[in-house]
C-alpha cells in the first residue's frame, strides 16, 4: 500500500467512525471512485483492498453504535441473506472447494457490508436525497480525470495498481477508465447514476446539473456500446413516467413481444442484441452467443455452478484457461453457484421495482414530486438490470448496484411508517397516506429549491 492510499484509507475510516450517521455513507463512494483495487492488505490468503477495508469500518460502527436497519429485516434483506447462504453452500460443490469458498465468501462480504450499511445509514426520504446529492459530487472528480485520459493517454490512477497506464484504444477511440477495473465499468456507473441525477431536479438543481455532467461526461469518455445502452434504457424508463398507470400492462407487453419475436425470427430473440453497436467497436455478438452457449451447455452448471466454460465459445481469455468472458451478470451468477444463485440474485432485483411500486402508490395523488423521485430510483435499477445481461461487475463498481437496492428498501420502511400505510410484507394496493409537513432542509428556499452556496432562506429584516 504507497503512503497516500494509506493516509486516504486513514482519512475514510475516521470519517466513517467520526461523521454523522446519515453522511457516513460519503466515504465508502469516495472508497470505490477514487481507489482502485490494486490497494489493500492481504491477511491470511484474503485480499482485502481498501473498499473492503472502509466496509470492515463501517461494520465496526454499527456494532459499537448500535445502529440498526430501519425498519428491521424486510423481504429484500431476507432474499440477500439467503443469496449469501446459497452463494457460500455452492462453493462445496466445485472441483476446488476451498479456493471457490475464499472468493465466494469475498462476494457475499462486498454484497451484504453495502447493502446492510446503506440501510443502517440511509433511513429517511431526506438522507437518501442526501446521499444522492453526495453522490453527484463525488464523481466530478473522477470524470475530470477520465477527460485528462482523453487528452493525455495517462490514467492518474494506475499509480494506485490495477488499472493500466496507458488507456485502452479500440478504433481510434481512447476508452477512459479511471479507477475502475475496465472503461465499460466506468461509463456503466455514470449511466445509471444518470437517472438518480435527475430524480433530484426539482429539489436540489444544482447538485442535479453537476452530476449529470459528470455522469455524461463518464459515458462518453468510456467509449463503449454498453454505457451508451445503458444510458438509453434509463432514459426510455423516465420517459414512462407519463404512463406510470399501466406498468402491469407494459410489462405483459414486454413479455408478449420477446414471444413474438422468437415465433418470427430465426434466431432466437436475445440475438437481436448482437445487432447493437453504437461505437463501431462493440462486441455485441459475443455476448448473444454467450447466452446461447449458456442454454446449449445448462445440463453443467445449472446446479451450482461450473468450473470450467472455457470449451463453450471457439475463444478464450488470456486471463483464463478454464473460461470464457463471462460479460453478463445474470450468467456470471449461474457460473459460480447455479440457477439457484441467479434466481435468487434476479428475486433481489425484482424486490426491488416491487418496493418502487408500492412506495409511488403510496405517494399518488399526494405528492407528484416524491412519486417521481422513486421512479427516478427505479430507473436506475431498471439501468442496472439492463446491464448486467451485457457486463459483469468485477470490481468496485458493484457498490452502486447494491446502493440503489438499498435505497429503495429504506424507502419501503420509511413509506410503511406514514399514516394509512400498509404493513412492509403486504403487496395490496396501498391507500394514499395522509402528507406530512416536510422540514425545509438547509441550503433550499421556502420554494423547496436549492440556494447557492453562502445563500440563507432567512427572510431579511425590513
Amino acid at each position: 500500500m504507497t503512503p497516500l492510499a494509506f493516509l486516504f484509507l486513514l482519512v475514510a475510516t475516521v470519517a466513517i467512525w467520526a461523521l454523522p450517521r446519515h453522511l457516513a455513507a460519503v466515504p465508502l463512494l469516495a472508497g470505490a471512485c477514487y481507489m482502485t483495487l490494486g490497494q489493500g492488505i492481504e491477511v491470511a490468503g484474503l485480499n482485502f483492498p481498501i473498499i473492503r477495508l472502509l466496509l470492515l469500518a463501517g461494520v465496526i460502527r454499527v456494532l459499537v453504535r448500535g445502529e440498526r436497519p430501519a425498519g428491521g429485516l424486510i423481504g429484500m434483506d431476507k432474499l440477500f441473506l439467503a443469496w449469501a447462504t446459497w452463494a457460500v453452500v455452492a462453493s462445496a460443490f466445485h472441483e476446488n472447494p476451498a479456493a471457490t469458498l475464499q472468493f465466494h465468501l469475498g462476494m457475499v462480504y462486498n454484497a451484504l457490508c453495502i447493502y446492510f450499511l446503506i440501510r443502517c445509514f440511509c433511513q429517511s426520504e431526506e438522507e437518501i436525497f442526501g446521499l444522492i446529492r453526495m453522490t453527484a459530487w463525488v464523481l466530478v472528480p473522477v470524470a475530470a480525470e477520465m477527460v485528462y485520459e482523453q487528452v493525455s493517454q495517462h490514467n492518474l490512477f494506475s499509480m494506485f495498481g490495477a488499472v493500466p497506464e496507458e488507456p485502452a484504444i479500440r478504433n481510434g477511440r481512447i476508452r477512459s477508465q479511471g479507477p475502475f477495473a475496465h472503461a465499460i465499468l466506468a461509463g456503466t456507473v455514470g449511466a445509471v447514476c444518470i437517472p438518480l441525477m435527475i430524480g433530484l431536479w426539482r429539489r436540489y438543481p444544482i447538485s442535479a446539473r453537476v452530476g449529470l455532467g459528470a455522469c455524461g461526461i463518464m459515458v462518453l469518455a468510456s467509449a463503449s456500446s454498453g454505457p451508451l445502452m445503458s444510458v438509453i434504457f434509463s432514459l426510455f424508463a423516465l420517459v414512462l413516467w407519463r404512463w406510470r398507470h399501466w406498468t402491469r400492462e407494459m410489462r405483459i407487453a414486454a413479455v408478449a413481444g420477446y414471444v413474438l419475436l422468437e415465433l418470427v425470427m430465426k434466431a432466437p430473440a436475445y440475438y437481436l442484441i448482437a445487432r447493437i453497436d453504437l461505437t463501431g467497436s462493440s462486441a455485441s455478438y459475443h455476448r448473444s452467443a454467450l447466452i446461447d452457449a449458456a442454454i446449449k451447455h445448462l445440463k453443467e452448471w445449472w446446479w451450482a455452478g461450473t468450473d470450467y466454460t472455457r470449451h463453450w465459445l471457439p475463444y478464450g481469455v488470456p486471463w483464463s484457461e478454464d473460461h470464457v468472458d463471462i460479460t453478463n451478470h445474470y450468467l456470471g451468477q449461474g457460473v459460480k453457484g447455479g440457477l439457484l444463485l441467479m434466481g435468487l440474485f434476479i428475486g433481489v432485483i425484482w424486490c426491488g421495482f416491487r418496493y418502487a411500486g408500492v412506495v409511488m402508490q403510496a405517494w399518488r395523488g399526494v405528492d407528484s414530486e416524491r412519486e417521481f423521485f422513486v421512479w427516478a430510483i427505479g430507473a436506475a435499477l431498471f439501468a442496472h438490470a439492463a446491464s448486467c445481461v451485457s457486463v459483469a461487475y468485477f470490481d468496485q463498481s458493484i457498490l452502486f448496484l447494491y446502493l440503489t437496492l438499498g435505497l429503495l428498501a429504506t424507502l419501503r420502511v420509511t413509506t410503511a411508517l406514514l399514516p394509512q400505510a400498509v404493513p412492509i410484507e403486504d403487496t395490496a394496493p396501498v391507500p394514499h397516506p395522509v402528507q406530512a409537513p416536510i422540514p425545509q432542509p438547509a441550503g433550499m428556499d421556502l420554494q423547496g429549491r436549492e440556494l447557492p452556496p453562502g445563500s440563507s432562506s432567512e427572510p431579511h429584516p425590513a
